[in-house]
């Protein structure tokens, strides 16, 4: 291989290890995200989200893997149709192995729509569903867990429910 394409090989090869950092670093610095770190991490206590009217549901698995991990609702939040940063609707817990649960993610659900927050659409969850529930919108945000497959995907396959098992 001559001087010239061992140059052109490297300059391509450096192009794309900086486009790779770009991506990898977009993924972490998400405003939204950061916004919702800033005004739910008084959730990192489950205490707290029970103190504050949030009761369990059981931990949710997907059928191809991955899971959203135990959903913490607030029944007053999920009927006001409001969407606010400080005050969403579920706050996500992944069940360790030794019977705590760490939070992992929040999630906002209205019934109007379609909505959006900071420009970030909701997706439309049709009826019947798992919940129980109406036709909705809703918005998962990954602000304590990074998920590979998005900031704002449902499902996080880093996720499991299997720490439920035999509690």
């Amino acid at each position: 291989m001559s001087i010239r394409n061992w140059n052109r090989r490297l300059v391509a090869a450096s192009a794309l290890a900086v486009l790779a950092a770009g991506a990898a670093r977009a993924e972490t610095v998400n405003p939204l995200a950061e916004k919702v770190r800033a005004a739910d991490s008084r959730f990192a206590d489950v205490a707290a989200a029970k103190a504050e009217g949030y009761a369990p549901i059981p931990c949710a698995s997907g059928l191809s893997g991955g899971a959203m991990g135990i959903h913490y609702v607030n029944a007053a939040y999920l009927k006001d149709d409001a969407v606010d940063v400080g005050k969403p609707e579920a706050v996500m817990y992944e069940p360790m192995a030794d019977g705590t649960l760490k939070l992992i993610a929040v999630e906002y659900i209205t019934s109007k729509g379609p909505a959006s927050l900071e420009g970030h659409l909701f997706n439309f969850n049709t009826a019947p569903n798992r919940y129980g529930l109406g036709p909705f919108y809703e918005l998962h945000v990954w602000a304590w867990k990074q998920n590979p497959t998005g900031a704002f995907a449902d499902m996080n396959p880093n996720v499991s429910c299997d720490a439920m098992k035999g509690m």
